[in-house]
């Protein structure tokens, strides 16, 4: 049983299991924020487009059961929203990252000595005539 609870600390521990718990609580309080987004500011300002009509509220009556498929399009309206948002927010840590890359590659690249430059292009220039 011990050696159970040893390897058990051990996968725990690995650092994949550390960053995806913290991405699951990232992601859970970024939905919270994406839906309240959705639920507070985006479906009053459809719904206001459309005449006030609240899909949530909208049914099908069919023999006395009734159809919620304004649920349903709320749902679908609220995935597409968060997708849209995730994308978004990757992105944008995309755009920093390749910048972040790119100064450090700009701050990795060796500077070269004028004299060094100009001894190079001698050099060439005189490939270039010996090819001649």
């Amino acid at each position: 049983m011990k050696n159970f609870w040893e390897e058990f600390k051990a996968f725990a521990m690995k650092g994949n299991v550390l960053d995806l718990a913290v991405a699951v609580v990232i992601g859970t309080a970024f939905s919270a924020i994406v839906n309240s987004l959705v639920a507070n500011i985006i479906t009053p300002l459809v719904g206001i487009l459309f005449n006030g009509v609240d899909f949530k509220n909208e049914v099908w009556l069919v023999r006395g059961v009734e159809i919620q498929y304004g649920v349903f399009l709320q749902s679908v309206f609220d995935f597409f929203i968060i997708a849209l948002s995730i994308f978004f927010f990757i992105r944008v840590l995309a755009k920093l990252k390749r910048k972040k890359k790119i100064e450090e590659v700009a701050e990795e690249a060796p500077k070269v000595d004028p004299q060094e430059k100009l001894l190079t292009e001698i050099r060439d220039i005189l490939l270039e005539q010996n090819k001649k």
